[in-house]
């Protein structure tokens, strides 16, 4: 080990168990570099030094059972000297589980958490559960992104979570989220149909557009109401790309309140004004049904105090 507390790993050829069939490229390196960043994952990735059955492969790319996966060479922190995650910060996330049970355990996660570290984020919320449960197995099913809160599944088992992420692919995945829209949507409801293609700044900031080269991406929106002359919505995407809905809204031109990355600045200020100190987007409900289970699954999560009170202010403005 170096003296500055870090190791470096030669370089690895490893097999995909079969049990890893169908993981993601990314999450199974990190499984395997403890104390990795994932920032480190994706710039091997990106610059060929991954290699899969010895082929270049994307940081998303699916393993298959007995696939050969080259690592490089990669220096590491010690494992055995984590940065501690701040009590205040654990206790709040196990405040946030809104259910557990054997296969799952899904959080009702509050705005400003992300869902994983990485990119400046030292303790997302999955580390953050790794942490207060040392020895437990945990593994993201999906992502939300920071500023959304609502509900985030955890798998316990990885056959669940195979199985989750094989529904999630298939459609088989109900996800509604609630959110305000700048403006008035006129029609009462709206299907946007628009290809979603991401980049990365140079700054390592990622942005997402409507792109015909892009990947497709179907957000349907019902308005629920229309306080202070915005949209409050409900959203059931059949996909769930990196900021699907907030880009779809923009290119309908109701932007979502709060967002500041694709949203409406004037309106924003004057949204603070009334209390919005965030992004109005959160994961309301879930619905599946698991393969070895007769009964679906349907997860709720009630809208944030905080955003109930600007509906409010603006019902009464």
């Amino acid at each position: 080990m170096a003296a500055n507390g870090t190791s470096t790993v030669g370089v690895q050829r490893l097999q995909v168990p079969a049990d890893r069939d169908g993981q993601r490229l990314d999450n199974f390196l990190l499984g395997l570099l403890k104390g990795a960043p994932r920032s480190l994952v994706y710039r091997i990735c990106r610059s060929g030094e991954v290699r899969v059955n010895g082929r270049r492969a994307r940081p998303d790319t699916r393993l298959a059972g007995g696939d050969e996966v080259r690592i490089p060479p990669v220096r590491l922190a010690a494992a055995d000297e984590p940065a501690e995650a701040p009590r205040p910060l654990l206790e709040r996330i196990e405040r946030a589980i809104v259910h557990e049970d054997r296969h799952l355990l899904v959080l009702d996660k509050p705005s400003g958490i992300a869902s994983h570290g990485g990119s400046g984020v030292r303790h997302g919320a999955i580390e953050l559960l790794r942490a207060a449960r040392p020895g437990q197995t945990l593994e993201l099913v999906h992502r939300l992104d920071r500023d959304t809160s609502g509900l985030l599944l955890l798998a316990k088992k990885r056959s669940t979570l195979a199985a989750l992420q094989a529904l999630m692919r298939e459609g088989g995945v109900e996800k509604r989220y609630l959110a305000l829209l700048v403006g008035n949507l006129r029609r009462p409801a709206v299907e946007v149909d628009a290809p979603l293609r991401k980049s990365v700044l140079q700054g390592g900031e990622r942005m997402v557009r409507v792109d015909a080269a892009g990947k497709d991406s179907v957000s349907r929106f019902r308005v629920l109401g229309r306080p202070g002359g915005h949209s409050y919505v409900e959203v059931a995407i059949e996909t769930g790309r990196t900021h699907q809905i907030r880009v779809h809204a923009a290119h309908l031109g109701h932007p979502v309140a709060g967002d500041p990355k694709y949203g409406d600045a004037e309106a924003n200020r004057t949204l603070r004004g009334l209390g919005l100190r965030r992004l109005f987007l959160h994961a309301a409900s879930l619905r599946f049904r698991l393969p070895d289970r007769d009964e679906e699954t349907v997860l709720d999560a009630p809208l944030p105090q905080e955003l109930k009170a600007v509906l409010q202010r603006l019902e009464g403005a």
